[in-house]
């Protein structure tokens, strides 16, 4: 969507409140739209209508189109407690919302954390299979997503997105930094990362594009041990990034998991992230026109200054 076909179209954007919902609203009105945040707080600007999106159905009155990024997040285990929540977020407030939308457009922001671990993911292909996920976030995604392909709604599958504002990823990171080291499971591998800012991107292009899901990243896949090493930096921790058997490293996570009722310290989805090559092909969403320019260097240069 350019700034020209924005003018004037009001955008429902749901989870507004949140890191990527936020994003998406101010990169909309930046285009020209008028937006209408909906969730259970205000979003960063534009019009503010209440939905709890566990309980009942969005008003999506006077709006064109619909961005639903509102979702229950975290890394919980398959079967938890904690599933039952995200279930009723991402799964039976898709049907909400789907209901709601009636004709209009929706652009349904999904994870690659749908895609199933259990296959070689070096290049990951929108048809690459959805079952065996790790967590109870990727089991409800890949659940909500079903809902809104069926609908005929474009689905974006970003990776590990980041950015201003995020709460999740990068720091969770950091915070695995015990007495100057950080422990990564297994070798070096690739993977592919999101900026917020090309997700937003994607987001406001992608109800022009036909029906079906794209991947969404940036344009080119990380090392990761040199991106966690940038990341350290950026942030002014002095740490050293040290390699653990990536065999030790899932077991210790199962033991974590089966001792925790919540969302465990160690997961086998988080070892499972960093532990194999996962690397996105974005050949589809190219395809449209769409080519994400932000990178994890531009990112970690602005919190340089």
């Amino acid at each position: 969507m350019t700034s020209r076909s924005a003018a004037g179209v009001r955008i429902a954007v749901t989870g507004a409140s949140g890191f990527c919902g936020g994003h998406v609203a101010r990169a909309a009105a930046a285009a020209g739209a008028r937006v209408v945040c909906l969730g259970r707080r205000p979003g960063p600007l534009g019009e503010h209508r209440f939905w709890d999106a566990s309980l009942g159905e969005p008003d999506l009155s006077g709006t064109d189109l619909v961005v639903h990024c509102a979702a229950a997040v975290g890394d919980p285990a398959p079967g938890s407690p904690a599933e039952t929540v995200m279930h009723a977020v991402n799964v039976t407030g898709t049907e909400r919302l789907l209901r709601a939308a009636g004709g209009r457009p929706v652009v349904w922001v999904s994870s690659a954390s749908v895609y199933d671990p259990r296959r070689d993911r070096t290049l990951v292909r929108e048809d690459h299979p959805r079952t065996g996920q790790l967590n109870a976030y990727g089991r409800t995604k890949a659940e909500g997503e079903a809902l809104a392909l069926a609908a005929g709604s474009v689905v974006l599958r970003p990776r590990a997105v980041y950015g201003p504002g995020d709460t999740q990823l990068l720091p969770r990171l950091l915070s695995r930094v015990r007495a100057g080291t950080l422990f990564l499971p297994g070798p070096d591998v690739p993977l592919s990362l999101t900026a917020v800012e090309n997700l937003a991107e994607a987001c406001l292009a992608a109800p022009g594009w036909p029906q079906g899901a794209y991947n969404i990243a940036d344009a080119l896949p990380y090392r990761r041990d040199a991106a966690v090493r940038e990341v350290l930096r950026a942030h002014g921790v002095r740490a050293r990034v040290r390699h653990l058997p990536a065999a030790l490293a899932r077991g210790a996570a199962r033991i974590s998991e089966s001792l925790s009722c919540a969302e465990p310290a160690l997961s086998r989805y988080a070892v499972d992230q960093l532990a194999h090559p996962v690397v996105l092909d974005l050949t589809r969403a190219r395809a449209q026109g769409w080519t994400p320019s932000r990178t994890l260097s531009d990112h970690l240069g602005d919190l340089r200054g």
